[in-house]
């Protein structure tokens, strides 16, 4: 639909400056089938998550794959964003990772606090992986980044498929910290989802630090608890 448009628009302009005689994308009008329904992508429920959590404390494939879903879990990024993590952007000493404009989604550079417990995890990674240029590197070319069916696969194999999603974890998050009364604006930011308003986009980029600190310590102190 979107390469109907921009041909209209270049044929419109040909027939306005005498470069052609007619628009021919306008017999496609109505030819084409409308786009689908987006289907949201499968997430665990807050009561699913016991289970979850110990099938994947009890995961027995590559270790790297192992707490590449536990660090998903804890920061709730995407998962582009974890593959394509490097050594540089975790500042371990100011406890946060500091994602670059060009790896985000909306081309502004997003900071995720962490947790104890996901530094635990960085820490574990770091013995796996050190002096590679990727966190999560790939098994076969250690150049490039964890292919990205690696994790929905571990998800197939611990039973999980079309049950859960590795991109379904935001909803998940998103859902149960909301239920539990943290602020939505505060949770949006933490998953980096654009403010539409400009203005209210430059004053938030560095809004909420404090609270969403807080926030992603109860969430990975709230995983815990769930497994104990």
């Amino acid at each position: 639909h979107r390469m109907l448009q921009a041909a209209g628009q270049v044929f419109r302009y040909a027939v306005a400056t005498g470069r052609a005689r007619s628009d021919p994308a306008v017999h496609l009008r109505g030819a084409l089938r409308a786009k689908e329904k987006t289907r949201n992508l499968a997430a665990l429920s807050e009561t699913e998550l016991p289970d979850y959590l110990k099938a994947l404390a009890a995961y027995e494939g590559h270790p790297q794959t192992k707490l590449a879903l536990r660090l998903l879990m804890l920061t709730f990024v995407r998962t582009g964003e974890l593959r394509g993590a490097q050594w540089e952007e975790f500042e371990l000493e100011k406890a946060q990772w500091r994602i670059p404009a060009e790896r985000m989604k909306m081309k502004s550079e997003h900071i995720v606090p962490l947790s104890t417990q996901s530094i635990d995890v960085i820490r574990d990674l770091h013995k796996l992986n050190d002096g590679r240029r990727y966190v999560f590197g790939n098994q076969a070319d250690h150049e490039k980044p964890m292919s990205e069916n690696t994790m929905i696969y571990a998800l197939y194999r611990m039973g999980y498929h079309s049950r859960a999603t590795a991109h379904g974890f935001r909803a998940t998050a998103s859902t149960i910290l909301n239920e539990q009364g943290f602020r939505p604006d505060v949770i949006e930011r933490q998953l980096a989802h654009v403010e539409r308003n400009k203005v209210r986009a430059a004053y938030h980029r560095t809004e909420y630090m404090a609270e969403r600190r807080k926030m992603m310590q109860h969430w990975a102190d709230y995983l815990d608890s769930l497994v104990n």
